[in-house]
């Protein structure tokens, strides 16, 4: 799964991983978090998600990560922001009123470009890489964000069943990943209608990842 993979879902509009609306679990769960007004959380492979809209609309200073400048020219223009574009190295920063988007590699990404971060969104983009990528992501994540609490949703079903993207991310991956550093638990499992992409039967999985701060 490669950089050119994604630009051409954007370029060609085949964008079926968007959502139209704003993530029921976001929106269920984000109280978790016990963020205040004025917290900023970080939203990697952020896409124009309208969970953004959500974030921005409860008050959050919102910081995303996406490597398509297609998604975050929409994201702009749906949000009716102006956005302030400079080239930082590698990644370029468009800024707008409580909203600041990295394009480029994540990678690239490093923990002084972002700042402090109080928590983390992950809805898409563990789900969207495959494992060898989800190891480096992961190490790169808790660098990033200083091991930040985390809403973490992703699906679980048969991988040898469908190729993904979206991945299967199970419990077990997820605790390798991150038991050294979080307590995990576990705030919802349930069926997801229709299956994934109507082929195969899949779970919704919701996470809430509390940092273990002894372990530093």
């Amino acid at each position: 799964m490669d950089a050119k993979h994604w630009h051409q879902r954007w370029e060609n509009n085949e964008i079926g991983f968007h959502e139209g609306d704003v993530n029921r679990y976001l929106d269920q769960y984000f109280t978790n978090l016990n963020l205040q007004q004025g917290y900023t959380v970080f939203v990697p492979l952020c896409g124009k998600t309208h969970d953004i809209h959500y974030l921005l609309a409860q008050g959050m200073r919102v910081v995303g990560a996406e490597l398509s400048e297609i998604a975050i020219k929409q994201l702009f223009d749906e949000l009716k922001l102006e956005p302030e574009i400079s080239q930082h190295g590698e990644l370029l920063r468009y800024q707008g009123a409580n909203l600041t988007v990295w394009v480029g590699d994540i990678f690239a990404l490093t923990a002084a470009d972002l700042g402090p971060i109080n928590a983390v969104y992950d809805r898409a983009a563990l789900v969207a890489l495959p494992k060898p990528m989800r190891i480096r992501y992961t190490q790169h994540l808790l660098e990033l964000t200083n091991r930040a609490k985390q809403l973490v949703v992703v699906f679980e079903y048969q991988q040898s069943e469908f190729s993904g993207p979206p991945f299967s991310v199970v419990a077990d991956e997820l605790h390798q990943h991150y038991d050294a550093f979080y307590q995990l638990t576990l705030l919802c499992k349930e069926p997801l209608e229709g299956g994934l992409k109507g082929q195969v039967p899949a779970m919704n999985v919701a996470w809430h990842l509390i940092p273990i701060r002894n372990n530093t």
